[in-house]
């Protein structure tokens, strides 16, 4: 019989987080928070600045001048007081230049995912996502209640076959345009006939396509030829190529009508902040007058690829901005990045679990604006502190 008072001392509410905390230290995923100074210390080849217009006077000039004139804030919902003159301006310029009918802006590149994943589905629908998927993406397939099939990598046919196996459902099908991990692109065109031959819709999250590739940076979808197509929906980010913040959904007009009425990220988030949007604004004027920016990106990170596997080290050939480097362990990942900074470049560090398939890895962004000379240090830096067993990984 259990006796009143005999019973064990209940522990702490939050006491299980030491225990992850060790488990974390144990397999060398502890991750920490660096805050930058304002002056960079390092070469940043870890950030997603990929045309270098995060600090061109014209953008920074548009957000100080956005926020003196519409305020610090949006004040409220989009469907509130947070639409503004701003807003409605960035998304018909963004649509145009990206070759949609319609386009509508969030908060972030995350809560467009979660909105386009969500609002487009509804239970006993069907989702199939790509194995490589950013995290937003599979989120949104979690929250959408639909069923979801994730499919191999980068494969069409698996998808031709999985939408074959659900005849008669209401489909959908997900896809980065460019994998965040290796930066190798999906084939587009390919999944877009898969979807096209099951009456299947396609979203596209070209969140590093846009600026990268397509004529003019104008991204993925309008390269493949799929841009205003009537099945095709494309979600971008407005923080990297455009260097701001914030997210947005292209698509047909009704799409985007049907988002204002039923996406909750888009109904009960604050509106993206004046100033993000006065930003991004102005550097898709930028990129819109200087399409050359794109070319220069790209001829970056093939640059970055071909002097680094020319040192021996596994590169993966990039498709847009994103240049991988293979690590020999988690644990060699992170030392190999830590001296790249103490060497005074930055670059990422990707592990488990942020990589589906469990290998660690270097990335670094390719930016237009590098130099010569910062493209030569770069890869010497990332070389000369390689570990030994870094060359020719498979």
């Amino acid at each position: 019989m259990d006796v009143p008072g005999d019973a064990a001392e209940p522990q702490a509410p939050f006491d299980w987080t030491g225990a992850e905390a060790r488990r974390r230290a144990d397999a060398g995923l502890v991750r920490t928070l660096r805050p930058r100074p304002a002056e960079a210390e390092a070469l940043d080849l870890a950030g997603n600045d990929y045309l270098g217009l995060t600090r061109h006077p014209d953008v920074t000039g548009a957000a100080a001048g956005a926020a003196r004139r519409w305020g610090a804030g949006a004040t409220g919902s989009r469907l509130v007081t947070g639409s503004t003159e701003l807003h409605a301006t960035l998304e018909r310029e963004l649509a145009a230049f990206c070759g949609f009918e319609a386009a509508l802006v969030f908060s972030s590149g995350y809560a467009a995912n979660l909105a386009a994943l969500t609002a487009l589905t509804a239970r006993g629908s069907l989702v199939v996502s790509d194995a490589g998927n950013h995290a937003s993406i599979v989120d949104g397939c979690r929250l959408s209640r639909a069923d979801t099939e994730v499919v191999p990598h980068a494969d069409p046919d698996a998808v031709r076959k999985t939408l074959a196996a659900h005849p008669g459902r209401r489909a959908l099908v997900v896809s980065d345009s460019v994998f965040s991990v290796d930066g190798d692109a999906a084939p587009l065109a390919a999944l877009a006939a898969a979807c096209r031959s099951h009456g299947a819709a396609l979203v596209v999250d070209d969140a590093h396509g846009l600026g990268v590739l397509g004529e003019g940076g104008r991204g993925a979808p309008h390269a493949a030829g799929l841009a205003g197509a009537p099945d095709v929906v494309a979600t971008a980010t407005l923080s990297k190529s455009l260097g701001s913040q914030g997210g947005a959904v292209l698509g047909p007009a009704r799409v985007v009508d049907h988002l204002v009425n039923a996406a909750r990220t888009f109904i009960f988030d604050t509106g993206l902040a004046p100033a993000a949007a006065g930003a991004a604004l102005a550097s898709l004027r930028l990129l819109r007058g200087r399409p050359e920016l794109a070319d220069r990106v790209r001829a970056v990170a093939a640059a970055l690829h071909g002097r680094l596997t020319a040192a021996g080290l596994s590169a993966v050939r990039p498709d847009a901005a994103v240049v991988s480097v293979r690590a020999p362990s988690a644990a060699e990942a992170v030392r190999w990045a830590a001296d790249c900074r103490a060497e005074g470049l930055a670059v990422g560090c990707f592990r488990p679990p942020s990589v589906p398939d469990g290998v660690s890895r270097l990335r670094l962004t390719a930016r237009a604006d590098l130099t010569e000379e910062q493209i030569a240090w770069a890869v010497a830096t990332v070389v000369r502190t390689a570990p030994p067993t870094a060359a020719h990984l498979g």
